[in-house]
């Protein structure tokens, strides 16, 4: 009787993919990239947070080098970030129960796979044949095995003050970048990286590229499930205790709906902070139990006190300037720790811990008041457990930690999907102002795992493929001082966004309230400092590769007696044809000051981010082209180009350039072997 169910459910899910195939395929040739898809739930913040380049860079690394879907175990599918709980549930169930897929059509077999979920799928995955269940032999992976080598360089047309006398090095920025895979077994990676102003080769650079990384990964070495030397990066429940991997917004909280993440991933980007450096490795102790371990020894960068303590770990990475170079590598963090994570049918448990020992002893100045319980010492120690259950309609999550001094955090959240194209979600957090840890990376309106709890609460409505509207409340408390706040505090931030996409159109419109309260200039009480924002964008793909999208934004944001009011209007062209991808953008702004500025993405080179902040008044302009020349070189150059017209200078200290112009040439080549 089995024998025949399979047979029949085998003939039904064959006569579906016919069904499908058209629709699916046209989702699959979508000319809309994932960065234009990701774009939609970034906010204004995302421009200056490092964790979004870091986002990006790693999803590009993950476009070159597609999961195989038929090979990816359930804790592969979680290193997807815009996946929720219960898709991943859903497509690692389908994956099991139905066998390896046969196209990236059969996603529409997944029920709870959206449109834009497919979209992103299609750009980050692949269906390949059933691969050996054994790990494969060496000779083999270093005879089949693809390597690619990208080099990167930026040239200003301008000389900055610190050029002429300031800087260690020369004006240009490079980096060169080196990838070597074979399938879903083997990953090894170099990166040498230089910022504009570091010497190259001399003053205190005698190695030559100011930052190196370097990895090897391996997956599926028997119980082995994934195991890392060399920099890597990790994370563990909803990140209280341990988190260095993606970084994603308010709005995009809403794509993976506070999932939780466990999983070891290789330091394959060019940021200098947020890594390990030693092994990490995750062993399968059985068919429900996983056990994970690490150990790291690096170099960390400090400003130094009186005393020859660390007063604040620096995270930036610039070795411009001799002072800059002092700080450089004069702090060394020891740590060690390791998870233990069960899961049993719909249920999910892990505990979490975390051991660091720094040389120097951390002494941040504690007499400035919101900076009182900073972490400080020589050693931490935090432990966590983290929580789950997710099932066809309801998602938990949660971890609770506590660190060495026993101060308290904890994350809860809750998704339910009220019907097809409708769910709610409510994330709870409450961060004791006591706790600290060195690697908390989780879902705040401040930037810290401290001194905050809120209430979250947001709902996505997508009632067919064209239309969805997305909308959250976030309120939140601080019981302690903040910066520029001497008291406890409140906040609360306020979104509605709404997508429409009939056809090869797409139409977008999106507002934001943001409040939170500041010091008034007499210290003596707050008041309620409300920023505004909105967006209006409408954009068209040809059927012929072409693309324009027409987009306004407008900021306004009440002061202690004033309001700052600014706007931008932009358009963008992208056309895509056979070897040759070309875009261009155009955006003229008019800010009032530097609290109402604007952000515009660009698409940029390969593993770059590129979000121009905006303020004064003045245009900015660039064009990209990328030529794939026969399936092995690739060469890729851009032009970006900002006039300001209220100013004749431009930045300030080192940075300063005198005149009213800034423009840069970015150069990229790669080679595929």
């Amino acid at each position: 009787m089995g024998r025949h169910r399979k047979k029949i459910v085998y003939i039904i899910r064959s006569f579906m993919l016919m069904l499908l195939l058209q629709p699916a395929e046209a989702a699959a040739q979508d000319d809309q990239s994932w960065e234009d898809v990701l774009r939609e739930v970034m906010t204004v913040e995302d421009g200056e947070s490092a964790e979004w380049e870091e986002t990006l860079q790693l999803l590009t690394a993950m476009e070159q080098q597609p999961m195989d879907l038929n090979a990816a175990t359930r804790e592969e599918l979680e290193t997807l970030p815009f996946l929720t709980a219960q898709q991943l549930d859903e497509l690692a169930e389908y994956l099991y129960r139905y066998g390896p897929m046969k196209s990236m059509n059969e996603l529409r077999m997944v029920a709870s796979l959206d449109y834009q979920r497919i979209r992103l799928l299609n750009h980050f995955c692949r269906v390949g044949i059933a691969q050996q269940p054994e790990f494969p032999k060496w000779k083999d992976v270093l005879r089949y095995g693809r390597q690619e080598l990208t080099a990167y360089a930026r040239v200003p047309l301008y000389e900055r003050k610190g050029d002429q006398n300031g800087y260690l090095g020369y004006p240009l920025k490079h980096w060169v970048q080196y990838n070597f895979n074979y399938g879903d077994y083997v990953k090894a990676g170099f990166i040498g990286t230089q910022d504009s102003g570091e010497p190259f080769f001399l003053k205190g650079n005698g190695e030559g590229y100011d930052f190196y990384t370097f990895y090897l990964h391996i997956r599926r070495l028997g119980r082995v499930e994934s195991a890392v030397v060399g920099k890597y990066r990790l994370s563990a429940g909803m990140g209280l205790v341990l988190n260095n991997s993606f970084g994603l917004g308010k709005l995009a909280t809403l794509q993976n709906l506070g999932r939780s993440t466990n999983t070891i991933r290789a330091h394959s980007s060019r940021s200098q902070s947020d890594y390990f450096q030693g092994a990490a490795m995750s062993y399968r102790l059985s068919k429900q139990l996983t056990a994970t371990a690490f150990v790291s020894y690096r170099p960390m960068d400090a400003t130094l006190n009186k005393q020859g303590d660390a007063q604040t770990l620096v995270t930036d990475g610039y070795h411009r300037t001799p002072t800059e170079m002092a700080k450089k590598n004069n702090t060394h963090a020891a740590a060690f720790g390791g998870r233990v994570g069960s899961r049993l049918g719909r249920f999910r448990l892990g505990a979490t811990a975390v051991y660091t020992h720094l040389d120097r002893r951390l002494s941040p100045d504690t007499k400035t008041l919101y900076r009182r319980y900073y972490a400080q010492g020589n050693d931490f120690l935090n432990f966590s457990v983290d929580y789950g259950y997710a099932s066809r309609r309801l998602s938990l999550n949660g971890e609770t930690a506590m660190n060495r001094q026993g101060a308290v955090a904890t994350i809860n959240s809750m998704s339910l999907l009220l019907a097809d194209g409708l769910s709610l979600m409510v994330l709870q957090r409450y961060y004791s102002y006591r706790y600290t840890s060195l690697y908390a990376h989780s879902f705040s309106e401040g930037s810290r795992v401290q001194n905050e709890s809120g209430v979250y609460a947001g709902l996505t409505w997508q009632p067919n493929p064209v239309w969805q509207v997305q909308a959250y409340t976030d309120w939140a408390y601080f019981p302690w001082a903040r910066y520029q706040v001497s008291q406890s505090s409140y906040a609360n931030d306020h979104l509605a966004q709404v997508t429409c996409k009939p056809g090869r159109w797409q139409l977008q419109a999106r507002y934001r309230l943001h409040c939170r309260e500041r010091d008034r200039k007499d210290k003596q009480a707050l008041y309620f400092r409300q920023e505004q924002r909105a967006r209006l964008s409408i954009g068209y793909t040809t059927d012929w590769g072409l693309g324009l999208t027409t987009q306004a934004d407008g900021s306004l944001v009440g002061g202690e007696s004033t309001n700052e009011r600014g706007w931008a209007a932009g358009q963008q062209l992208s056309y895509s044809h056979r070897w040759l991808k070309v875009n261009a953008a155009f955006s003229y702004f008019d800010t009032d000051s530097y609290d109402s500025r604007l952000y515009t993405y660009e698409r940029g080179l390969l593993y770059t981010f590129n979000f121009p902040m905006l303020y004064g008044q003045g245009i900015r302009y660039m064009l990209t082209a990328r030529a794939q020349l026969g399936s092995n070189l690739m060469l890729a150059a851009k032009v970006g180009v900002t006039d300001y017209f209220d100013r004749s200078v431009t930045g300030s200290g080192l940075q300063q350039v005198n005149g009213s112009s800034l423009a840069d040439v970015d150069m990229q080549l790669r080679w595929k072997f």
